[in-house]
């Protein structure tokens, strides 16, 4: 009896040691599957097109020799829950590790020494990102122009992006992308091409956008104008927790009973390329109608064109869900606070006290 019970405990002690043997060699060839194919593979680009399924990229991986196994690429994209590769060009190599590669396309920086941060604040314009991407790398401002002028490269984000529409390519937009380019801290290869950054900050937009998708599209507004109205409460609001008052007051100004301009001072700055707070606007520049965004022109009807600065999501959620209010002006004092009103006595009166206090803005 004591001789069964020792037999039982032995082939209970073999088949656990049979088992992590399987599991130790199936680990072995789950990570020898995942090693680099070649160790001095150089880096080069590898182009996701919009609409390709994972495991096709991982088909092709394996075709072009960059990983191993597209079957334990599928492995481990099971277990690591699932890859959401944006569209765009990815800098890998075959010397990389596969789990390195997977880490790339789903939007990580693994080399870091190959890289510059670019951080875009809310209500920055293309004016800005352009100085700053000729001061990091080789992409000349003219090449950014060029690029934001092509049809046909407008064409492939207008099929691509929902919330982008022919509204881009009017005549008198200043910068096509203005108002898309999701303001964020961004991590790039140093040799990544203007449409590799751009890609970027939209697929940003995108997924920012994603959970006011059918808000958006059954709006009175278009997207166009949506993260136009919001590029405008964006830069008029000094303190953030005023957005949704600001909001109100543009909406209250675009109703069809209202005789007047928005008014809104940052869309005559930006029809003269001219910075908040480098320099007060002159008489001639803010009665000058000539442009389609200078909506402090009295006879300027409804919103500028496009958009005068790229939005965050706060602004975004903003310009949607603006507060019920009657004001229909609005100003800011040099503390930051913002002071609503209903009328323009009220408004005008407003800054007379602003002035006597010394809260008035001069440049």
């Amino acid at each position: 009896m004591v001789k069964r019970k020792l037999n039982i405990k032995r082939v209970f002690l073999v088949l656990i040691l049979l088992i992590l043997i399987t599991i130790t060699a199936l680990a072995g060839v789950f990570f020898y599957e995942l090693s680099p194919v070649d160790k001095n593979g150089e880096k080069q680009d590898y182009t996701v097109e919009s609409g390709t399924l994972v495991n096709e990229i991982f088909a092709d991986l394996e075709s072009k020799g960059l990983i191993k196994s597209a079957l334990f690429m599928k492995i481990y994209n099971k277990i690591s829950g699932g890859l959401d590769v944006k569209a765009g060009t990815y800098k890998i190599s075959s010397s990389m590790d596969a789990t390195d590669i997977y880490k790339i396309l789903g939007g990580e920086v693994i080399d870091n020494a190959e890289t510059f941060t670019l951080t875009f604040k809310e209500g920055g314009n293309i004016r800005g990102l352009i100085n700053t991407l000729e001061e990091k790398t080789e992409i000349k401002k003219v090449d950014i122009v060029t690029k934001l002028k092509d049809e046909t490269y407008l064409d492939e984000l207008i099929e691509d992006y929902w919330f982008i529409t022919e509204d881009i390519k009017q005549a008198d937009i200043k910068y096509s992308l203005e108002g898309y380019l999701f303001p964020d801290t961004y991590t790039f290869y140093t040799n990544a091409t203007i449409e590799d950054i751009f890609r970027k900050m939209l697929n940003t937009m995108e997924d920012k956008l994603e959970p006011y998708k059918n808000q958006i599209e059954t709006s009175k507004y278009s997207a166009h104008e949506i993260l136009t109205l919001a590029s405008i409460v964006e830069l008029e609001s000094a303190d953030p927790g005023d957005r949704k008052k600001i909001s109100s007051v543009f909406n209250n100004r675009l109703k069809d009973d209202w005789g007047s301009s928005i008014g809104s001072c940052v869309t005559t700055y930006y029809a003269f390329d001219i910075n908040m707070g480098d320099r007060d606007l002159s008489l001639s520049e803010i009665s000058d109608c000539s442009g389609k965004y200078n909506t402090r022109c009295v006879s300027f009807m409804g919103l500028p064109i496009g958009p005068v600065g790229n939005p965050g999501i706060d602004s975004i959620e903003a310009t949607l869900n603006p507060d019920t209010t009657d004001y229909t002006f609005f100003v800011s004092d040099t503390t930051g606070k913002t002071h609503f009103t209903k009328s323009n006595a009220e408004h005008e009166a407003k800054i007379d006290e602003l002035e006597r206090l010394g809260l008035w803005y001069a440049y």
